[in-house]
């Protein structure tokens, strides 16, 4: 599992009037929970861009006053108008203790219902689970090769061999189906109604090939 590992600045003073001259000053309050008392610090924006702004899970590894210590994001608060950060909570990793983490879905396997001309949608991104740290993975993944045109996966039906994880999703939440696309839906409703056609105009012709032979007799 990747890390992104940076360096947090102490913060001697908390407080509103702290608070608001670290972001005055572009930086961002953090504080980590978890594991004994919680750590106030101060990093950049630099510092946790990468950790952020990605869709992949990663870990931090966050050194402060001389320790280090491994965590993961567990909230976020962003201003209203800018975007910007404004705060992070970090979660500390404990050895042994469980920690409920959101994980991305990697999809693998080839789908036969897109081979045959439908289209996946992807209905859930994330997956909840529960695990201890020695445990964490940074993604999930779900077997699609079984999946047909007009066929779902939910959670139930994830391959869970990985004993040591939790997952803590309602079992009946779908996480992606095949579904016809419109082109195709339109194609098969011609091809349907240009077959009822024919087996109308083959039935009238078979009615008046009887009706000329009762004429003849």
């Amino acid at each position: 599992m990747e890390s992104i590992a940076f360096t947090g600045q102490p913060r001697t003073e908390l407080g509103k009037k702290s608070t608001r001259e670290i972001r005055k000053a572009g930086n961002i309050p953090c504080v980590a929970y978890g594991g004994g008392d919680a750590v106030h610090f101060v990093v950049t924006p630099n510092d946790v861009k990468d950790l952020i702004y990605t869709p992949e899970f990663k870990l931090a590894e966050i050194t402060v006053d001389g320790q280090t210590f491994k965590a993961f994001v567990k909230d976020l608060q962003f201003h209203p108008v800018t975007d910007a950060i404004e705060h992070i909570d970090f979660l500390r990793l404990v050895e042994g203790h469980p920690v409920k983490v959101d994980v991305p879905i990697r999809f693998k396997g080839v789908s036969p219902g897109v081979k045959n001309g439908g289209k996946l949608i992807q209905r859930l991104r994330r997956i909840r689970i529960k695990t201890k740290p020695e445990n964490l993975v940074s993604e999930m993944e779900v077997d699609i090769s079984g999946l047909k045109i007009n066929d779902s996966i939910r959670i139930r039906e994830i391959d869970q061999k990985l004993e040591t994880i939790e997952i803590l999703n309602s079992p009946g939440v779908p996480i992606a189906s095949v579904e016809t696309p419109r082109a195709l839906r339109s194609a098969t409703a011609a091809a349907a109604k240009e077959g009822e056609a024919e087996a109308v105009a083959e039935g009238e012709e078979a009615a008046e090939g009887e009706g000329e032979e009762a004429t003849e007799e």
